[in-house]
């Protein structure tokens, strides 16, 4: 009774973080192994995969509804959660380590994949994606962008990320929030 509830929100934090990370690697063994499934295996199993993160995201809505102390990190998991159903962020370990808020991991992702651009190992264009992705995931997260990095989103900013990025302006009220959310979600099914 001391913790009063304590110990259980952070267990329940644990298995939602647990969930999360369950269901971006599912995503990430399913782009991995794109080429051993033939197209319709690929689409199913990708929509079945969505389905489960837009039901994770409807549970999360119901907990942020009644749960005040979970508010912050439910909020954090449900745009981890929206930029993966938009496919704002294409690639799934970035998802993880904004859901996560983990600066320090995405600044050193960053790194790696300008330095693999450097040597010929990351084509441009994936490395322009990759690289926006990481950077706004830092800007949500509050790190400071460096000016070159600023430059870099608004030269190549596409309308994904900018819609994620006006999505999550947009959270300081919860109603506003889930309201987004419910779009989102609407707009991932059609």
């Amino acid at each position: 009774m001391a913790s009063r509830g304590k110990s259980e929100t952070e267990k329940l934090k644990q298995n939602l973080e647990e969930q999360l990370d369950r269901l971006v690697q599912q995503l990430q063994d399913l782009e991995e192994c794109r080429e051993d499934l033939d197209e319709d295996e690929y689409e199913e199993t990708k929509n079945e995969t969505l389905e489960q993160l837009k039901e994770f995201s409807k549970t999360l809505e119901h907990m942020a509804q009644g749960d005040m102390t979970l508010v912050d990190e439910l909020n954090s998991m449900q745009l981890a959660i929206r930029a993966a159903i938009s496919e704002a962020f294409k690639t799934p370990e970035v998802i993880r380590m904004f859901a996560k808020k983990q600066p320090g991991q995405l600044r050193q992702r960053l790194a790696e994949m300008e330095r693999d651009a450097k040597v010929g190992k990351l084509p441009p264009d994936v490395y322009t994606q990759q690289k926006m992705e990481v950077l706004m995931a830092l800007r949500k997260l509050g790190d400071q962008l460096k000016p070159e990095e600023a430059n870099f989103l608004t030269t190549n900013s596409n309308a994904a990320l900018s819609q994620f990025e006006k999505v999550s302006e947009d959270m300081g009220a919860g109603d506003k929030l889930l309201q987004v959310a419910g779009s989102q979600v609407a707009a991932a099914e059609k």
